[in-house]
């Protein structure tokens, strides 16, 4: 029942989304024919606002705008001339959602097993080591790692494609480097959250019966310890697949991110409040997921 009641409180948490993205994008400065090359007669001009409703008021605008979505369209681009917004969609969001999906991997690859590693040596170089790495990864934002990762592994050591996304050898920078700062936030999370698990009761009276340190730390304090992981996994996942711009613009990835930056620059309307409410629903769906996930991990949490 509660998440029922989840999926229809989403409904007008994304009408409220929209109406402010409508609102913010048209309240900013300029307009989407702002930059045509060739200045356009006062005629064309009022013509073209006439095609697109632009010389209607804005609360008309969304009322069409909503009609829209209400028989599932998002409308058309006003910059990417001939494309609807679910056309850019379809073509940018699988590109952005692998790699979303490869940094999540290679961050609770990495993140996790630090973590834990660091908290089973607390107190020793081990985990002096570990901490290190996960405050230098966390400190050190992914447009820095992004050309350090090509300076050395594509044009000194010609390893990897310096950019693009083509073949498997494309896919293995742009993972790295957007997804080494969420490594070290979920190495930190495991890290405090070992350290809180190997001190509780239960742990402790496992311990006194005499199970091994091994199966103790892997049994029990593993499954204690990873949830605040779990609660963070869903955000996380959501900036992975909508907040790659900067990493697919540095690598020259054809993903959605590109768009959403073009379409902010451009005043592209229709893209604009399309791509927020894809990532609002991204967003609002990976954290129901989360919390079903958190019910399967600990029965003891109980949803009203």
């Amino acid at each position: 029942m509660y998440f029922v009641k989840r999926l229809i409180f989403a409904v007008p948490l994304l009408l409220v989304i929209s109406a402010l993205a409508f609102a913010l994008v048209h309240l900013a400065p300029g307009g989407p024919f702002d930059r045509e090359r060739a200045p356009a007669s006062p005629e064309i001009e009022r013509a073209i606002k006439a095609k697109y409703h632009l010389d209607e008021p804005v609360w008309k605008q969304y009322l069409q705008y909503l009609n829209g979505l209400a028989h599932g369209d998002f409308g058309v681009s006003l910059k990417y001339r001939n494309h609807t917004v679910t056309d850019i969609i379809a073509q940018g969001l699988p590109v952005s959602m692998l790699l979303g999906t490869l940094a999540f991997g290679f961050a609770m690859g990495v993140g996790l097993p630090v973590g834990f590693f660091t908290a089973a040596r607390h107190g020793r170089w081990e985990d002096y080591t570990g901490s290190f790495f996960s405050m230098l990864v966390v400190c050190v934002p992914g447009f820095v790692i992004a050309p350090l990762l090509i300076l050395f592994f594509s044009i000194k050591w010609k390893l990897l494609p310096v950019g693009l996304w083509e073949t498997p050898w494309h896919m293995i920078l742009p993972p790295i480097a957007l997804g080494l700062f969420f490594a070290g936030k979920i190495a930190r999370l495991m890290r405090e959250g070992m350290l809180t698990a190997m001190q509780s009761e239960f742990v402790t009276a496992a311990r006194a019966k005499g199970l091994g340190e091994s199966r103790l730390l892997l049994k029990h304090a593993f499954r204690l310890a990873v949830l605040p992981v779990v609660s963070y996994s869903g955000p996380m996942l959501a900036d992975l697949l909508t907040g790659s711009f900067v990493i697919e613009n540095i690598f020259q990835i054809p993903g959605i991110g590109v768009f959403l930056v073009n379409s902010s620059l451009n005043r592209d309307y229709t893209l604009v409040v399309g791509l927020s409410l894809l990532y609002a629903a991204l967003l609002i769906g990976l954290n129901l997921v989360v919390d079903f996930a958190y019910t399967l991990l600990d029965p003891r949490v109980k949803y009203e």
